[in-house]
């Protein structure tokens, strides 16, 4: 099993478009008082994406090789950028559809994934920064989120700061401390050596099926809006590609300009790569039945991150050179 759940992991490409079909087609057919019962699922599946992500950063790496100017840059565009861009590009795409547009700002919000590090390896980037930067930005993502919304949403939409903030606690702090402790708990029995080589790459494997199962739910629960207007999903995809182009093309530019290869991948990643996993928890759980539009909105974010980040990987060499010893 395990060894079929890590090639699952690493073909997420697949994985999720295909989960997204399982998910129509089961919100299509099912009857609707079963489908929104799954909705209660996502608080479980998210906390079984975010932990065993945690068990397996050593958050040592903090305080170790850190790098002010790229972490300064890279928090600058992942919070005084792209949230700002999502806003707009809500306005003018969802004027009259002010959950859509929580949606898009969702997905800009909460940066960082463990596929930021995964992509920085594959990509041959600097994978201790690539650490730095998923911790910082998913705990300043993660207590920045509900004023943002509120600051820039609150007027349109129905927000309670306490609610989104009792959400992040369970999806992403509640997780992070188990995480944590489960990481000392295995060290101390098994050691450094066993831990990387046979039981650390079990747990990434394991996050899968909770991003999986979310994608799913996402959209059961938007199936029958996706039925009755097929066009809902252009209207939608259109904004997403234009804020995932924006954001590659800044990272790049400035990566190319300021950094060395190793880096600026990094930065890419750290700052493309968003946790769309936290966000849906977010949007369904803490916006009720309305927040399904802002579900819908980030479960096709998926499809966009996942398939444009693996086209970067095979961009990296010609946009930043090859790799070399120093980075």
């Amino acid at each position: 099993m395990w060894n079929y759940l890590i090639r699952l992991n690493k073909n997420l490409v697949l994985a999720i478009p295909v989960m997204m079909v399982v998910g129509f087609s089961l919100g299509v057919l099912v009857d609707q008082q079963i489908v929104k019962t799954l909705r209660h699922l996502i608080v479980p599946l998210t906390f079984l994406m975010v932990y065993p992500m945690m068990v397996t950063l050593n958050i040592k790496h903090l305080t170790q090789g850190l790098n002010i100017k790229l972490q300064g840059m890279t928090q600058l565009i992942n919070f005084g950028i792209i949230p700002f861009i999502a806003y707009l590009l809500g306005l003018i795409f969802f004027p009259e559809q002010p959950y859509m547009a929580l949606g898009l700002l969702l997905a800009a919000l909460l940066p960082t994934s463990g596929m930021t590090i995964s992509w920085t390896g594959f990509a041959k980037g600097n994978m201790g920064a690539a650490i730095n930067m998923t911790v910082i930005g998913l705990i300043a993502g993660s207590l920045a989120t509900p004023f943002y919304i509120d600051w820039l949403l609150g007027a349109k939409v129905e927000v309670s700061v306490i609610k989104v903030m009792q959400q992040i606690l369970f999806v992403v702090f509640l997780p992070m401390a188990a995480g944590f402790v489960t990481r000392q708990l295995l060290l101390k029995k098994y050691g450094m050596a066993e831990f990387k080589q046979r039981i650390a790459p079990r747990f990434p494997a394991t996050s899968t099926i909770g991003v999986l199962g979310i994608v799913l739910v996402a959209m059961a629960l938007k199936a029958g809006t996706i039925v009755a207007n097929p066009s809902v999903l252009l209207s939608i995809f259109i904004p997403l590609l234009i804020l995932y182009a924006i954001n590659y093309g800044l990272a790049t530019v400035i990566g190319v300009k300021l950094f060395i290869r190793g880096d600026a991948i990094a930065l890419v990643y750290g700052t493309v790569m968003r946790n769309l996993s936290i966000a849906l928890a977010i949007a369904i759980n803490a916006f009720g039945e309305a927040g399904t539009n802002a579900a819908l909105v980030i479960a096709l974010a998926y499809v966009i991150q996942t398939q444009s980040a693996a086209w970067y990987v095979k961009l990296t060499t010609r946009i930043f050179g090859p790799p070399t010893a120093s980075g």
